[in-house]
């Protein structure tokens, strides 16, 4: 019994050894993809700003996360050229693109409100529809789903 006990010491020792690094690094490093995020803007005036910060937070702590925010609704308007705060979320905006963010507008939302591309920053993308391209980003292509 008791050399039982020694030897299955010593193989949980070796166990731990290999398994622990690779929890330690986290799930993506683990696999070798890079973490995958969605940014859900709904609501300029109460998201935009606070998910540009958690965004910008994301990328300086894991640089290789791929992030997209889909916005749609009131959450299309920090995006718009005349944006009432767009001194505060421009540079965010821009520093953000540079370092790989996608920014998608939904064209249901543009249409309501009888806008078309121009009316947007330069880095904005454009979607069919908003909740539709959550839906495909998290079910087709495994990203995770961040609500600021």
């Amino acid at each position: 019994m008791n050399r039982f006990a020694t030897l299955t010491f010593a193989l949980g020792l070796s166990l731990s050894g290999a398994v622990l690094p690779v929890l330690a690094q986290g799930p993506a490093a683990a696999g070798g993809e890079p973490a995958k995020v969605i940014y859900h803007i709904n609501d300029s005036a109460g998201q935009a700003l606070a998910a540009l910060r958690n965004m910008r937070n994301q990328l300086d702590t894991d640089p290789k996360t791929k992030i997209v925010a889909v916005a749609h609704a009131d959450g299309i308007e920090f995006l718009e050229t005349d944006y009432q705060d767009a001194a505060t979320v421009g540079p965010l905006i821009s520093g953000l693109a540079a370092r790989g963010v996608r920014f998608e507008v939904c064209q249901i939302t543009m249409k309501r409100k009888n806008q078309t591309n121009d009316d947007f920053v330069m880095e904005a993308e454009f979607v069919p529809s908003g909740v539709v391209r959550i839906t495909e980003l998290q079910n087709k292509e495994g990203y995770a789903y961040i609500k600021p």
